[in-house]
């Protein structure tokens, strides 16, 4: 499948749709990255975090496509902010994945109580410059910590990875990051933590995929890919992850998404980047 994909400002490009990890381990993240891998997902998208890096490497290895073929995403979190700690961070990260290199690296939260998110991201362009990350970005970041970033660094963000669904769509904010040439990417796409049921239960969800033909999931990640997101949904079933990428046979009408804008929650859902979560 030819999945369409968005350039970033190192001129490379991410592909709009990736396989998201969270929270598999390390065998059923095997499994997972091997089946998306095999269904035609070049985009994978793991964490620090998420403790399952070692299998998202063993199912690219499964697989054993030609490592230019993929486009590979990790986030170093808290544990790796400050002084040069990110470098042994991304080394330990490519030793778990068996790679020689990521193309997108991410700082996974600000934190701004703690105040390191800036020195963090000069250790960021260094590894940049030295090519272990063929670029660079962060995830949670609001628009006052990428303020910080360009008043004080040098590298604008490639992109920033944050929660973004039709209940939650953060225009202003997805406004303010093409102005910077920064590229939005969705987490929890299909909702938000604890939210995802409810959305696509949603009669306007419900009742748009019925006259579509389409699942409810396939028609709100349509609705990121017509927004010019990339997205990452995660699923741990074969069916699904195939329903996740058919997303460029179909289109959602002017009137579909008027109907889906009005399940915009308001500025202030979603999950705050003072926090350590996803």
């Amino acid at each position: 499948m030819d999945i369409p994909a968005i350039p970033l400002n190192t001129g490379a490009h991410i592909p709009q749709v990736g396989a998201g990890t969270w929270p598999l381990d390390d065998t059923a993240a095997a499994d997972t990255v091997q089946a998306a891998l095999e269904l035609g997902y070049r985009h994978l998208d793991t964490a620090h975090r998420y403790r399952n890096e070692a299998g998202v490497g063993e199912g690219i290895r499964r697989v054993g496509l030609p490592r230019e073929e993929l486009f590979v995403t990790t986030k170093l979190d808290g544990e790796w902010q400050g002084d040069d700690r990110a470098i042994a961070g991304l080394r330990g990260s490519l030793e778990r994945l068996g790679l020689d290199y990521v193309d997108l690296l991410l700082i996974h939260w600000p934190l701004p109580a703690r105040d390191e998110y800036v020195s963090t991201w000069r250790i960021f362009e260094k590894l940049h410059a030295d090519g272990l990350a063929r670029a660079i970005g962060v995830s949670n970041f609001k628009p006052a910590h990428l303020d910080r970033l360009a008043a004080e660094t040098t590298v604008v963000p490639a992109v920033n990875q944050i929660q973004i669904s039709p209940a939650i769509p953060r225009r202003a904010q997805r406004v303010d990051a093409a102005a910077r040439g920064i590229v939005t990417e969705s987490w929890s796409p299909l909702g938000g933590q604890s939210g995802a049921t409810s959305l696509l239960a949603d009669p306007v969800v419900t009742g748009i995929a019925e006259r579509l033909g389409r699942t409810p999931a396939q028609v709100v990640l349509r609705w990121h890919v017509q927004q010019g997101l990339v997205v990452i949904p995660k699923s741990a079933t074969r069916k699904r992850l195939a329903e996740n990428l058919d997303l460029f046979t179909f289109e959602l009408s002017e009137d579909d998404l008027a109907a889906l804008a009005t399940l915009d929650g308001g500025p202030d859902a979603g999950v705050d980047s003072d926090r350590d979560g996803h």
